[in-house]
């Protein structure tokens, strides 16, 4: 059971526990199940696989190369998060047959790239470094880190979200949007790749660039009151920041802050990145009810037609177990780690039918119900839940 209850005039999360060893070990071997499966229809059909309303990730029309693909890498973190925990070499295997692509996207579509290398690359490249040790895995992973420093704008002190380089607008539906002005609030998971390039090489380079735009997020995507900024503008040229365009509270952005702002920690050792998703995560907490699982927009939480976003609790629980890594989790923030859990592996939110490809219900605002991160970020937090230890970011 979880309640919640006033505390200072917001609510906090109060957790009897979570979940047992038992139920995770469970949710863990579902995660392992359908991964078996999907990752072998990647790795046949490279795409992009984001979503689906009834977890058909794999109709998507969306090609591996394309610049829009950010969520490829999500199949291939939970196949080698498969073969660390059953050791069986087949989930390696599948992962590697799709080496030939990842090199290519760098080396030959490297133009049709965005800021979301990090969510690509870490979950493929720099994870296969890690595990087997192999240089063709880091050079790539290397390749793909230079190219996110290169959209840094160093006049903002920001790293470019979307768009070609060499264009300074994006197709969006039937026009054109801008994009050469942009960051956007999921960058701080992408840091991570720098982060490592930077160790590994030698090269501060990609060390300031992520040291910088984490520093920008800090001024510019942290709200006076905790909350978070989605998107941000710049005045490309000479960098004057512009302001949120949207002023929305969004459940997965503020989530990947928590995250990302704790992954820096753990880089850099700058007590500001831990206190800042140590603030991010009291005031996520905060804003939620009884049912644990974020609505998807917080401001829009009396709204009729508001939604629950499954795959935000998925990566707030993976932030907060960084916290905790960092011996940063408060009560409160332990209290949410373990309601979230509980929720999230409970049946209301896990589709345990073999022939649908998806795990996680009710992610992406539940609209598209089925997304390829909640499914990532589900395994990673009861992975980690189970045995600790080091993640790929």
């Amino acid at each position: 059971m979880h309640t919640s209850q006033a505390v200072n005039g917001q609510r906090a999360v109060q957790a009897s526990g979570a979940p047992d060893g038992q139920r995770l070990r469970a949710v863990l071997d579902l995660c392992i199940l359908k991964t078996r499966g999907n990752i072998k229809r990647l790795a046949d059909e490279p795409k992009a696989a984001p979503w689906a309303p009834d977890g058909s990730f794999f109709d998507c029309k969306e090609g591996f190369y394309e610049i829009g693909n950010w969520t490829s890498s999500f199949f291939t973190g939970m196949a080698l998060l498969a073969w660390r925990e059953t050791e069986d070499e087949y989930f390696l295997k599948q992962v590697q047959r799709l080496a030939p692509h990842y090199h290519e996207k760098v080396f030959t579509h490297y133009l049709d790239t965005h800021h979301d290398l990090g969510f690509l690359y870490s979950l493929y490249s720099v994870a296969l470094c890690k595990l087997t040790g192999d240089k063709k895995h880091r050079n790539v992973g290397i390749r793909a880190a230079e190219l996110l420093a290169l959209r840094f704008n160093p006049c903002g002190n920001f790293i470019r979200a979307w768009g070609r380089m060499d264009e300074t607008e994006s197709p969006i539906g039937n026009g054109k949007m801008r994009t050469d002005d942009m960051a956007i609030i999921d960058s701080l998971m992408n840091l991570p790749l720098l982060y490592w390039a930077s160790i590994e090489t030698g090269n501060v380079k990609f060390r300031e660039v992520a040291n910088r735009h984490a520093d920008m997020c800090l001024k510019c995507f942290i709200r006076s009151d905790g909350s978070t900024n989605n998107i941000y503008r710049f005045n490309p040229v000479t960098g004057e920041p512009l302001g949120d365009p949207n002023g929305t509270y969004w459940a997965r952005g503020a989530a990947w802050a928590i995250y990302g702002f704790a992954l820096s920690y753990g880089y850099t050792r700058h007590e500001k990145y831990l206190d800042a998703s140590l603030r991010l995560a009291r005031k996520f907490i905060a804003n939620l009810d009884d049912e644990v699982v974020p609505w998807n927009d917080f401001r829009e939480a009396a709204h009729p037609d508001r939604v629950r976003d499954a795959s935000a609790g998925a990566i707030a629980v993976c932030g907060f177990q960084e916290l905790a890594r960092h011996h940063a989790a408060d009560l409160a923030v332990t209290n949410a780690r373990e309601a979230l859990l509980a929720r999230l592996c409970s049946a209301d939110y896990l589709d345990f039918n073999a022939a649908c490809y998806g795990v996680q219900t009710h992610g992406q605002g539940g609209r598209h119900g089925y997304t390829s991160w909640g499914d990532y970020y589900l395994m990673e937090a009861v992975s980690r839940e189970l045995k600790g230890g080091e993640t790929f970011w």
